[in-house]
């Protein structure tokens, strides 16, 4: 009897292999080793095309958790950096404590911090760390000079690739000397902000500068960290101040018998508020080293504060209300407009300010407005209590680049299974179904599916994660066939699709700044039922398109019988043919215009003049078409009846793509 040939190896071994190495955070060349062992262990080419296809998933995943385990530490070391200048007293030791930490959290080579001279008139090097040159540690600047003289003029950051090369701001000697002889070439400086002048702008304090000794482009989240770090240092900067002012004062009052007793008063209000601030500003950092969120920071603060607060997205939206005692508040979405004007206002002055009976400050990363703090509070706030306000933007913004930059992770990791489950759900729907558990994203759950367009497609792709991001909405988006694909789950299931496409809409053109046009249907469940109600969705923006509805939100059952005849249970292809097809099979057989010259003809009311001036011919070759036409149609094709039947099909075939001759 011959013996059995012995069965192919199998992948499931490969596969097993490639989760221990991500589990041991194994590197990239050991993951991708694992293909190549399954090639010479034999595995079939069927079951090897799948590890490869999971190789390439698994250094994708490796990637993201890379870059997540990257973002967390930065925003730790921050965290920590803050703890620090709360702790800190000598005011050397929170300018070394700044550069170090500066210097650390970028990764750069040196960091440095200069600081004015207001006796000299000009600007000194205070601090560095890493530096090498004598000549660059000695140096002294005239205001206005170098790139840090260009932040302190304009109060904003500013970062150069290779500062040798750059006219952009003015090159001195001393300064390009002392540069060359440390060896920088990179270089990203961020002022100091503190308070507000009377013409709107913050007062630079100082300037906090990373630089590399080779070419480096530095990132926006760079510019961002290192400008949270600036506020955090100027907070610190102005402290130490008043501390050294408090002694000062006590000192000079201590041989001053007659009026002791007032200023050891004063002395001990003001250094009692200090401390409350200082306690304050720690049970902040502490509150989100221990994993809270913005709701907490709000509970806190309005503890603290002794007043209701809310905190609001730059729609106007609301993040989180509380009250003093730390209970919810209901909280309606503000007037976006007045949000706006006071959020720049804050902004333009670097302050907490005052409007209609409500304290208001902007939540910024370097330029960007992330949310607003209100403090529903009519009476003024002395400058510890305004200062404590300042603090916990500062703090709120911290925590939302947090949950950006999680979100941010997530929702690429989930977009791709939105893009698989668009592209062919059919092959594996049970896969799909369990990758979506895995992701936390329950495909059996019912959701509404909205496909978006804007002209700025790459502005739309970033609204978009803000939009789910901001609000209470649970969903994924992802990017596909040149539109915005957004997964929304819903627990009714009567949800209205349309009334959710018109607030996409609405919420997504605010963030992008132009129209954004939003198709939707739903709800829908499981891997197939979805990737066809995408489709449904697709063909319904379509119509939108084509109806002149730009800017605006519907579903398919809001177009009238358009969205009838667009439905799924309608075989739109089999009218399309049976109405146009002895015209659509004569152009592509001879390459001839009637489909095009038909819909020119309908489109003039049925006027040869208006019909030949569109087709760019002459009156007898639209004549000569038309009888074409009635030869292949039938004498009746003008009629009232089978007219309306020859439009409606015409607008289909260009909803579906066709394309009509010029």
């Amino acid at each position: 009897m011959a013996a059995m040939s012995a069965p192919p190896p199998s992948a499931a071994p490969h596969l097993r292999r490639l989760l221990d190495l991500l589990t041991e955070d194994a590197p990239a060349e050991a993951l991708g080793a694992v293909s190549s062992e399954a090639r010479a262990a034999g595995v079939p080419a069927g079951d090897l095309a799948e590890v490869e296809r999971a190789t390439a998933t698994a250094l994708r995943i490796r990637g993201a958790l890379r870059q997540h385990r990257r973002r967390e530490l930065q925003l730790t070391a921050l965290f920590d950096t803050a703890g620090d200048l709360a702790a800190s007293r000598d005011l050397d030791d929170v300018l070394k404590a700044i550069v170090r930490r500066a210097r650390m959290l970028l990764g750069t080579d040196t960091a440095y911090l200069t600081l004015p001279d207001e006796e000299a008139g000009d600007t000194y090097m205070r601090v560095t760390d890493g530096s090498v040159s004598v000549l660059f540690q000695r140096l002294r600047l005239e205001l206005g000079e170098g790139l840090g003289g260009l932040v302190a003029q304009t109060a904003s950051p500013y970062a150069t690739p290779d500062y040798r090369t750059d006219n952009r701001f003015r090159h001195t000697r001393n300064i390009n000397a002392g540069v060359l002889d440390e060896g920088l070439v990179a270089i990203l400086g961020v002022p100091l902000l503190l308070g507000s002048s009377r013409g709107g702008t913050g007062k630079v304090i100082g300037v906090l500068f990373a630089a590399d000794r080779a070419p480096r482009v530095f990132s926006p989240d760079e510019v961002a960290l290192l400008c949270s770090l600036a506020a955090h240092a100027a907070i610190a900067i102005d402290t130490a101040r008043a501390l050294a002012d408090t002694r000062a004062a006590l000192d000079e009052l201590a041989g001053a018998n007659a009026e002791l007793a007032e200023a050891n008063a004063a002395v001990r209000e003001h250094s009692a508020a200090m401390q409350r601030a200082e306690e304050a500003h720690d049970r902040l950092t502490d509150l989100v080293l221990r994993g809270g969120d913005v709701k907490d920071v709000a509970t806190a603060v309005a503890g603290l504060l002794d007043s209701p607060l809310t905190i609001h997205d730059p729609g106007g939206r609301p993040l989180a209300a509380v009250r003093p005692d730390g209970a919810g508040l209901a909280a309606d979405s503000m007037d976006a407009g007045w949000l706006a004007e006071t959020a720049e206002e804050s902004r333009t002055e670097a302050r907490a300010v005052h409007r209609d009976g409500r304290w208001i400050c902007a939540v910024l990363a370097g330029q960007e407005l992330l949310a607003q703090l209100v403090l529903h509070q009519r009476r003024r706030l002395d400058d510890s209590d305004r200062r404590l306000f300042e603090r916990a933007a500062v703090v709120t913004g911290l925590l939302l680049l947090l949950r950006r930059t999680v979100a941010e992770t997530e929702n690429r990791i989930r977009g791709e299974l939105i893009t698989d489950l668009l592209t062919d759900a059919e092959r594996d729907p049970a896969g799909l179904a369990e990758r979506g558990r895995r992701l936390g994203i329950d495909l059996d759950r019912p959701h509404l599916l909205l496909v978006a367009e804007a002209g700025a497609r790459e502005k739309l792709c970033a609204a978009a994660l803000r939009y789910l991001f901001g609000g209470d909405i649970h969903g994924v988006s992802a990017e596909h066939a040149g539109t915005v694909v957004l997964l929304v789950a819903c627990d009714d299931e009567d949800a209205g699709a349309g009334d959710a496409a018109r607030a996409a809409a609405a919420q997504l053109g605010q963030l992008v700044q132009a129209p954004v046009t939003v198709a939707a249907t739903g709800p829908a469940r499981g891997p197939r039922e979805l990737a066809a109600a995408h489709r449904e969705a697709a063909r319904c923006l379509r119509a939108m398109r084509v109806l002149g509805r730009t800017g605006e939100g519907a579903c398919v059952d809001e177009l009238g019988f358009l969205g009838v005849v667009l439905g799924n249970a309608q075989d739109v292809d089999g009218f399309v043919d049976a109405t146009l097809g002895p015209l659509l099979r004569y152009d592509a057989q001879r390459g001839t215009h009637l489909v095009r010259t038909l819909s020119a003809y309908f489109g003039a009311g049925g006027s040869l003049i208006r019909a030949k001036d569109e087709l760019h011919v002459h009156v007898n070759t639209v004549v000569q078409r038309l009888e074409r036409i009635q030869v292949l149609l039938g004498r009746d094709w003008n009629e009232p009846d089978r007219a309306l039947e020859l439009q409606l099909a015409l607008r289909l075939h260009l909803l579906a793509g066709g394309q009509e001759r010029a």
